[in-house]
């Protein structure tokens, strides 16, 4: 009976498994918590949208356009800004609302994400 010896083997050892397995888990965990603050960016984007285009905007006061933003805040539970932190400019007769704000996301321990967001409805 011939018994040939065993060719090299392949794969991964234990040790690498856990580290690997670690570094996914960790990256997971990280994205989960990253999907909150993005997602409120993204409404307040859309709220800046849907204001830019709403034809009882067109005209209205600064004062106007911010007690509608609050308004709209409470229905989509935004709490990242305030309609204080808007800044409204024109654009051709057509408001242009912009903000710039930041979230401070825990990882644990002393470790913290730092993310500045800056929501426009000019689309940029």
């Amino acid at each position: 009976m011939h018994t040939a010896m065993p060719a090299q083997q392949r794969g991964i050892s234990f040790g690498g498994f856990i580290f690997g397995a670690f570094l996914l888990v960790f990256l997971g965990i990280t994205g989960l918590k990253l999907v909150p603050a993005y997602m409120e960016e993204a409404k307040i984007k859309n709220i800046f949208i849907a204001m830019a285009h709403d034809p009882d905007m067109q005209k209205a006061t600064p004062h106007d356009v911010k007690v509608s933003f609050d308004k709209r805040a409470v229905i989509d539970n935004i709490t990242a800004i305030k309609a204080d932190d808007i800044d409204i400019s024109s654009d051709n007769g057509r408001p242009v609302l912009s903000a710039s704000y930041s979230v401070k996301i825990p990882l644990g321990g002393n470790i913290s994400l730092y993310i500045e967001f800056n929501p426009s409805s000019d689309g940029k």
